[in-house]
């Protein structure tokens, strides 16, 4: 919560969401009534491009609904949002991230309950298992679009000129960067929570010890986070990375990074410059220190996730809108895999029906689904804080300013002031 005071007292100079009218009332329309709700997400430019075709078509649909849409970029609608949040002036209809449900929905109670407008909302395009996340004190909050985990993407072309192979484990990467390195290329990059991640996943896997414990709270102690500290700046002496200050999407897309670590809803985002100049990019296995061993220390999380206000005073219709959101064709086949591959089973079979299932990011879910090591992300894994102490004490070993052991010990330390631990 302290981190969330500082975002909202920070945000209040943030870039306003495009907005358009108002919401929480009926109008008059061609001398008919209409209920209008609103609607807000986040993107690039193609995103609102097609939510925007999307909402045309729902209200086509439904001619006795009105739909207002609020948009922006990332950081601006977070900033803004978290305001409306806690001010109860939200969306009808919203895309969320997550980490929010813990954030205003600890209790269940921070969001509207879907279970109450399920004859709305086609549930069974989604597993128990899907749902679960959207879910707190067994309230459904939220309903997940597509899943999401950090992946490795790697520039098979780059590789394959160099005498390479697809890396599946640490050493591989090594050996890589060995070869690589020679004409300034980098095997991997990425940013910051994507390395932090990494980081995690290997000192989870070399220590047989979980980052959290069952009741979420950190168990990392020094030692283990000393592992992290070594494996990361090992990386970047031996040219497997650059500094994470140091990493730009541009260091991809010129070839200065052979391979990447990002999310599955990001691949295109990082790669689509890359296969537009007739390089194959290929979603590597997850990195371990055996590929029998691949996905270990590895997490999962729902993309983005659809919720209704708690303060809508439009439940039904706002329902309506959420269920074309998730489970309408028009809708599915504007989306495609931009969001990463969809999890209503509705939404899949439209998009194989039109052969849309392919490509690098649904290439990455692929590896993503099959892999059965992948465990549930907490949103502690992508806090903030936690990531920026990292990448500062991991700094002052690369600057020779402290040892690894010294670095750990103040991380260890620091944590233990701002987070809950074993």
């Amino acid at each position: 919560m302290k981190a969330l005071g500082r975002v909202i007292a920070s945000a209040a100079a943030a870039v306003m969401l495009i907005q358009c009218g108002c919401s929480g009332k009926r109008i008059v329309h061609s001398q008919k009534e209409q209920t209008v709700i609103s609607l807000s997400w986040w993107g690039n430019d193609p995103r609102t491009e097609y939510t925007l075709k999307a909402v045309q078509i729902f209200q086509e649909l439904n001619p006795d609904i009105k739909v207002n849409c609020n948009y922006s970029e990332w950081s601006g609608y977070e900033a803004r949002n978290r305001i409306r949040m806690v001010s109860d002036t939200e969306a009808d209809v919203m895309q969320i991230n997550v980490g929010w449900l813990d954030d205003f929905s600890e209790d269940g109670k921070g969001y509207y309950d879907l279970s109450k407008v399920s004859d709305k909302i086609d549930l069974s395009n989604f597993s128990e298992n899907t749902l679960k996340y959207g879910t707190r004190n067994n309230i459904l909050n939220a309903i997940p679009i597509a899943m999401n985990t950090e992946t490795v993407y790697i520039n098979k072309t780059v590789y394959e000129a160099h005498g390479l192979d697809i890396p599946q484990t640490w050493d591989d990467l090594f050996r890589a960067a060995d070869i690589l390195s020679k004409d300034g290329i980098y095997p991997l990059c990425g940013p910051s929570k994507a390395i932090w991640l990494f980081s995690i996943a290997y000192a989870e896997q070399k220590t047989g010890k979980s980052f959290l414990d069952d009741k979420g709270k950190i168990a990392f102690s020094s030692d283990e986070f000393q592992v992290m500290i070594d494996f990361y700046v090992e990386m970047v002496e031996r040219r497997v990375i650059p500094k994470i200050e140091d990493f730009k999407k541009v260091k991809v897309e010129n070839g200065t990074c052979a391979g990447a670590v990002a999310w599955v809803s990001d691949a295109i985002n990082y790669f689509g410059s890359s296969i537009k100049a007739g390089n194959e990019v290929v979603a590597a296995n997850y990195t371990a220190f055996t590929p029998e061993d691949s996905g270990a220390g590895w997490y999962e999380k729902p993309a983005t996730l659809y919720a209704i206000s708690k303060n809508t005073t439009h439940p039904e219709e706002s329902a309506l809108l959420l269920d074309f959101l998730l489970n309408n064709k028009e809708m599915a086949l504007l989306q495609g895999v931009e969001k990463g591959i969809p999890i209503s089973k509705s939404a899949q079979e439209y998009l194989d029906e039109e052969g849309l299932l392919s490509g690098l990011q649904y290439e990455a879910s692929v590896v993503m689904d099959s892999n059965t090591k992948l465990r549930e992300m907490s949103p502690l894994l992508e806090d903030t804080d936690l990531i920026n102490d990292f990448n500062d004490v991991a700094n002052l070993v690369l600057f020779d300013k402290a040892t690894s052991e010294e670095a750990a010990q103040q991380l260890f330390e620091m944590i233990g002031e701002e987070f809950e631990m074993t």
